[in-house]
């Protein structure tokens, strides 16, 4: 591992191109959450469907991408209009949903926390890119988003899944969800949908794999993953890459999941 730590910061940039353009293919695609969106034609489709696989994305990728797969097959594979429409009646066998902590009632609460927030802004796009607009940063949209998804009626533990930023969380999976809709990637893997957020103002989803390997290549000298791990990495992506400095997501976490440093 110390062979990578030293690298002079050509070195470096010359092996994060190098990972970002082993990983960021399609193949990358089918085992990881991504796949969920990707299976929806629809802009709001894949919104919805996006937003709950990522939701759950912690842990196993293939339970991950089998416990999304059954949670759209519940929504009649009609993700918008299912959290548009659904009845009382609808929604009752989503109690029965399970994915590790989330459960069933879990599932209803954000699927009428999506119902709100998209009656609210036309979409959940439209959402993220309005506070967007209006707040002019990633950090400020992340507390803002919270705070209005929040707004409707729900149950006090599904509050635990959708992370708070003002609390110094890492916020991994909705920077995850961020960077598919917002890096416009001409390879095919993530969907540049949301025009109106450059992608320079992205940050890293932090994981266990991102945060090691990043620690392993100078990247990250701080211990805990969380929100000013966050920024102390993504600040150092910036000088490799300041238009694009997600793309690196690809490279330190294909490298981290494959075992690259040992």
């Amino acid at each position: 591992m110390e062979q990578y730590s030293n690298l002079s910061f050509d070195e470096l940039h010359d092996l994060l191109e190098t990972l970002y353009n082993r990983y960021n293919r399609t193949e990358f695609i089918e085992p990881d959450p991504i796949s969920i969106p990707h299976s929806f034609e629809r802009t709001e489709d894949k919104e919805i469907a996006g937003f709950l696989a990522a939701t759950i994305a912690w842990g196993n990728r293939k339970a991950i991408v089998k416990s999304a797969r059954r949670m759209v097959e519940m929504m009649d594979n009609a993700p918008f209009d299912f959290t548009m429409n659904a009845s009382d009646e609808d929604l009752r066998p989503l109690l029965r949903y399970v994915h590790r902590t989330f459960n069933g009632q879990d599932f209803t609460d954000f699927i009428l926390a999506l119902r709100g927030l998209c009656s609210k802004w036309g979409g959940v796009g439209e959402a993220v890119q309005g506070l967007y607009e209006r707040e002019g940063s990633i950090p400020k949209v992340l507390a803002e988003l919270r705070n209005e998804f929040f707004e409707v009626e729900h149950c006090a533990h599904c509050e635990k899944h959708l992370s708070s930023i003002a609390k110094g969380a890492s916020c991994k999976r909705l920077n995850m969800y961020f960077r598919w809709f917002v890096r416009q990637d001409e390879r095919g893997v993530d969907f540049g949908l949301w025009r109106r957020i450059p992608q320079s103002a992205l940050y890293l989803p932090l994981d266990l794999h991102t945060g090691n390997m990043g620690r392993a290549l100078g990247l990250l000298t701080r211990t805990a993953n969380d929100w000013k791990a966050v920024e102390e990495i993504t600040s150092a992506l910036r000088q490799h890459d300041a238009g694009d400095p997600v793309k690196y997501d690809y490279a330190l976490f294909g490298a981290g999941i494959e075992g690259f440093l040992k």
